[in-house]
């Protein structure tokens, strides 16, 4: 039942139809055709006004292609309230529609522009231009291309805004041609992750067990002007393939501004975020301790500079540089994909930032995800050969410049806004932010799946190798790959944990070239979990050793063949506290061929070896020598006790007191593993110190 005011308003509405005053339907905001409600016609024009000041500051930061802030939010709120009092006024429609329009819910426009237009398609000069846009988002292409050609007869404006009807109408271009020959994968939206509020800037760990993103829903903070919340960042864990329940993020890094994950460290250990305060905003740096991550710190001023907006900041592969989204200075024109580079990593005395033209458009560009390998980058952008909003390309480094992105096709890319991209190691998955019609609203997360052949649209997928960030989980094994490119990449995975009591375990590791005996990595692995994961390119025999306080060091030994593909080995290392009777084996001391002469690989482990016996000097060891089976008996107990030998010369050439060493072959009578099999014979084939005093 309507009550006393609807009715009214009904009354006024038949009356002015029945009077002829209605011209083409189109009610006017006039005062005659409130005559019997003036209240409600000053309150209808009073929110007009009010609409149209946010309205035109909106318009003016489109135009200048920058952020519009909350203008059209406010607009918008004005606007309905008049057309609660009058929903027939072309111009009203038109203007609820373009607030819509420059939403998180763009599709929400749709039904007001149309209206508009049918209405009067004269309400406005820039009608033609955004039921365009409509037609566009509801991928009526042929459609929209008339739209923006009446646009452009009747606006003959000498001013800049041709651009924006030439990207338009180029969009509508490419939409047919990427639409014609899609990408062969699936788009799901994922539904336990998102809500009717916005859900944006996923990032995937490796191995898919969690996944971090931001968003706008209620946080127990106080609401902004237009009732929203702002943006902080959460956390959800994937367990036997479904998310589970979102949490917030550990720590002290969410806030009463928008936090907005930008990029996690290849190790997980830090995190690159920005910080929305009213208008202005700055890269900051947090870093995982435990479970927990620390209080976000602000990003070198050559990043992070309070003349511009800086935001959506990658690490780089090789730890050096950071690559970021920047504004102009003038806050006008756009945003700009840009790098800063350290010139130490102790100082961080990061150079002055440098714009990579190759991959930036007129438009804005940015959100970014620097791949692992160093020479893959994807990139959100408005420009370059996008097919409506923000668009995922790929780009990459040959001879020191970056290529000209490239599409990453439909229906991964849409009309719509479609940004952020983080993709799982296997190449099988990606997840993107997009605020596409039929989710649960505003921006949602989505899920790509890949089919495989015969289309593949991105070259390298693997994702930045991310260890888990809270508390310890079963983690499940990467799906094999169905129909991808081979990739030249192991990932060594896996935590440190007391081999007694399986407690979590932070320890220090080391990544050795064993040829040349160079370092090539150190780092420590999680506190909380025992977490660590790592990368080993290809071509490298690589000696890791793993060491702890008052734990006997690991090592482990990787051969990874020049040319082989895409490898995931998963290990739980036991570490053993240093006590009389803790054994462990030398995965990293290469003899000759049936020979006891140390090869020159050996001499990593050999001096870490060293170390622990100088840093420890209590300790007593016993090297001993193992072989397989294969072979006289006699033959193998003397070439063990050979090698055994060999080692303790070596250690007492290094200055440890001989008399702290002893030396014993076994031959093939300790076998740790099956003999009948080649890979257990390696096993058994081995070098190990026994601690037989401390």
């Amino acid at each position: 039942m309507m009550n006393m005011k609807n009715i009214k308003n009904y009354i006024i509405l038949i009356s002015l139809f029945v009077s002829g005053i209605i011209n083409a339907q189109n009610v006017e905001f006039k005062r005659s055709n409130f005559k019997d409600n003036i209240d409600d016609y000053k309150t209808a024009t009073d929110a007009i006004d009010k609409g149209v000041e946010h309205f035109e500051k909106g318009s003016l930061a489109i135009f200048e292609v920058r952020n519009s802030g909350l203008h059209f939010k406010k607009a918008l709120q004005q606007f309905q309230i008049a057309q609660e009092l009058n929903s027939e006024n072309a111009l009203n429609n038109f203007r609820i529609g373009v607030c819509y329009i420059h939403s998180s819910s763009p599709y929400k426009a749709i039904p007001y522009i149309e209206k508009a237009y049918q209405l009067n398609p004269e309400c406005d000069p820039f009608l033609y231009y955004y039921h365009g846009n409509a037609l566009q988002l509801k991928e009526e292409f042929d459609a929209a291309l008339t739209s923006y050609q009446k646009f452009e007869e009747n606006y003959r404006k000498a001013d800049n805004f041709g651009k924006f009807v030439t990207m338009r109408k180029r969009e509508c271009g490419y939409a047919k041609t990427f639409k014609a020959d899609p990408v062969r994968c699936w788009v799901d939206n994922v539904g336990t992750l998102n809500t009717e509020y916005d859900e944006i800037a996923p990032t995937i760990t490796t191995d898919g067990s969690e996944i971090t993103f931001s968003s706008n829903r209620p946080n127990g903070h106080e609401q902004n002007e237009v009732g929203e919340y702002d943006h902080d960042i959460y956390t959800s864990l994937n367990t036997n393939g479904k998310w589970q329940k979102v949490h917030p993020i550990k720590g002290s890094v969410n806030s009463n501004l928008d936090d907005i994950v930008n990029n996690l460290s290849y190790d997980g250990t830090k995190m690159l975020l920005h910080k929305d305060n009213e208008g202005q905003i700055d890269i900051y740096e947090t870093t995982l301790n435990g479970a927990n991550w620390s209080t976000p710190e602000l990003m070198h001023f050559q990043i992070s500079t309070k003349r511009t907006n800086d935001m959506y900041a990658s690490y780089n592969h090789d730890g050096y540089n950071i690559y970021f989204s920047r504004g102009n200075e003038n806050l006008s024109k756009g945003t700009n994909i840009m790098y800063s580079g350290m010139q130490s990593m102790i100082e961080k005395d990061f150079k002055a930032a440098t714009t990579i033209n190759q991959v930036n458009s007129k438009f804005n560009d940015g959100p970014i995800y620097m791949h692992i390998d160093g020479k893959t980058m994807y990139l959100a952008s408005q420009g370059h050969e996008s097919i409506g909003g923000y668009d995922i390309f790929v780009s990459t480094r040959k001879q020191g410049s970056w290529t000209k992105p490239v599409n990453l096709g439909y229906p991964i890319n849409t009309p719509y806004d479609d940004f952020f991209f983080a993709g799982t190691a296997n190449g099988k998955y990606a997840y993107i932010s997009s605020n596409r019609p039929n989710g649960k609203g505003g921006f949602d997360i989505y899920k790509v799946t890949y089919w495989g052949e015969p289309k593949k649209p991105i070259i390298d997928m693997e994702d930045y190798l991310l260890a888990s960030i809270a508390e310890p989980i079963k983690d499940p094994q990467i799906e094999e790959v169905v129909s991808v490119n081979k990739v030249s990449l192991t990932v060594f995975k896996g935590k440190t944990i007391d081999a007694l009591t399986g407690k979590a375990v932070e320890a220090n590791i080391e990544i050795t070239d064993n040829e040349s005996g160079k370092l090539i990595e150190r780092f420590t692995t999680n506190s909380a979990s025992g977490k660590f994961l790592l990368s080993l390119t290809a071509g490298t025999n690589y000696g890791i050793a793993v060491k702890a306080d008052g734990y006997l060091f690991h090592s482990e030994n990787f051969d990874v063949p020049k040319g082989s593909a895409y490898n995931l080995i998963n290990k739980v290392i036991e570490l053993k506290n240093i006590e009389v009777g803790s054994k462990i084996a030398l995965r990293n001391i290469f003899f000759d061929v049936g020979k006891a002469t140390l090869r020159s690989e050996s001499n990593s482990e050999l001096d870490r070896l060293v170390k622990l016996l100088k840093e420890v000097p209590s300790l007593k060891v016993e090297i001993s020598g193992h072989t397989d089976n294969t072979g006289s008996a006699t033959i193998n107990d003397q070439l063990s006790q050979e090698r055994a030998d060999a080692v303790v010369t070596y250690l007492k050439g290094k200055g440890v007191n001989a008399g702290r060493l002893t030396s014993k072959g076994y031959g093939s009578r300790q076998p740790i593993s099956s003999n009948s099999t080649s890979k257990g014979r390696q096993e058994n084939r081995r070098t190990e110190f026994e601690i037989i005093e401390n």
